[in-house]
């Protein structure tokens, strides 16, 4: 068995919702484990990726506020999706990983643990891309991308990745198929899958005042300020 750490935040406000996810990978050389983390909102909003330009973002989304993300990827929008991210210490497996793989091998967990919940799903074999007119340039749940998970021919979950000498954190985002669905129940069936594909052994995570006064500051002087949000 692997051990794992599992956070349940809850919703939080859109801004700590980033910041938490950043100070979990600035916790890693401390932690040492492997952290899922769950989490929702306290009112809609959308984030974008770390490398996209605010102005272009602006006129995609109507959802405020914009977040931009520690990672890449396109817009996302978080008024009716189940969020998740999983971090990972430098020197462990996965942080090891291309892109690619990585990417591969978190939509294979998602598709799984769907699978427990007989819901099937299929791995995007190849990309679809969508053009300016189309309403989709910069978006992430418009069109696909290789290795997305799709239901009935849509996507219902994209991540985006960031990768740098503390670990590998990974932040999703899942849409969930129009269908009678509970989330609590997909982060259940979410234990199960690691267990079975990856012998993930999880262990709920109490965050202590240490990481939640970096989630605090990180938030405050970072994803709170136009400064870092608007910065291109």
């Amino acid at each position: 068995m692997k051990p794992w750490l599992v956070l349940n935040s809850g919703s939080c406000a859109p801004a700590f919702n980033m910041a938490m996810d950043e100070a979990l990978l600035e916790a890693m050389p401390r932690l040492q484990q492997p952290v899922l983390r769950f989490y929702g909102w306290t009112l809609p909003a959308a984030t974008f990726g770390y490398f996209q330009k605010f102005g272009e973002v602006s006129a995609a989304t109507k959802l405020r506020p914009l977040i931009r993300r520690p990672t890449g990827g396109g817009v996302v929008p978080h008024d009716a999706d189940w969020t998740y991210s999983a971090v990972f210490p430098a020197g462990h497996e996965w942080h090891s990983l291309k892109a690619e793989d990585s990417y591969r091998r978190i939509h294979e967990w998602i598709q799984a643990a769907f699978s427990n919940m007989e819901v099937p799903t299929a791995l995007a074999p190849c990309c679809k891309k969508v053009t300016l007119g189309e309403g989709g340039t910069g978006q992430c749940f418009v069109g696909h991308e290789k290795h997305d998970l799709l239901w009935s021919g849509r996507k219902i979950a994209g991540a985006a990745q960031r990768r740098n000498k503390l670990g590998l954190l990974i932040q999703g985002s899942v849409q969930p198929p129009p269908i009678p669905l509970e989330r609590a129940d997909w982060e259940k069936a979410m234990k199960h899958a690691g267990m079975a594909l990856f012998g993930v052994q999880s262990t709920n995570l109490q965050p202590d005042s240490t990481l939640t006064s970096a989630a605090d500051v990180i938030c405050a002087t970072k994803y709170s300020t136009p400064t870092y949000n608007e910065k291109r």
